[in-house]
């Protein structure tokens, strides 16, 4: 577990293509080189931060990376401004305490079935488009507060698990079919299509 000690936290927000999602991104490392999807409270075990989150009546869903969180809004919340003063708070207080973000014993035995990480057994095709999802379109999805996740590939068909403010949002669809699913045909000509897959 990492503790933060006495270190002065500094919170702020920005925007997300999204509208029912809010980054907030901290000055230090929460989770390094990793996020992790809260899409639920009843997911969360693995996060004493996603459980306590959670407590807010406002939160639907949680996402956790490397130096931001990403919050889903409930649709009878009306406007973010009403609670991000609360949230900004909360959460400077929780790291400067130097609590637990995630518990890594926990998210060692829970069943991963999506990563982006090349694995010995990936065949050429895969390995592609691993590497393609990691160096393109990992920065540029996580600088709107989500992440792309790799699920399968079969038979020119590439499905992916939208994660962050990508899940749900109006615009990742267009994302997804002009932006990413373009690349992937252009760049590995194996790929004939490219869907999301529900979590």
């Amino acid at each position: 577990m990492i503790k933060t000690g006495s270190t002065v936290i500094s919170i702020y927000t920005e925007m997300t293509p999204n509208p029912e999602t809010m980054k907030f991104v901290a000055n230090k490392l929460l989770y390094p080189g990793k996020s992790i999807d809260y899409p639920d409270e009843v997911s969360s075990a693995s996060s004493p931060l996603a459980q306590e989150l959670f407590t807010f009546p406002f939160i639907k869903s949680v996402f956790i990376a490397s130096n931001f969180i990403t919050l889903t809004k409930t649709a009878e919340t009306d406007d973010w401004q009403d609670v991000i003063p609360a949230i900004k708070q909360f959460l400077k207080e929780y790291l400067e305490e130097g609590k637990a973000v995630v518990n890594e014993e926990a998210i060692a035995a829970m069943k991963t079935e999506s990563s982006n990480a090349v694995s010995a057994d990936d065949d050429d095709v895969v390995k592609r488009i691993k590497e393609l999802l990691e160096n393109y379109v990992k920065p540029a999805v996580e600088m709107d507060g989500g992440a792309i996740q790799f699920k399968s590939y079969e038979d020119g068909k590439v499905n992916l698990m939208l994660q962050g403010s990508c899940s749900g949002c109006p615009s990742s669809m267009i994302t997804l079919k002009s932006g990413i699913e373009g690349m992937m045909k252009r760049m590995i000509p194996e790929v004939k299509e490219v869907v999301a897959e529900a979590e």
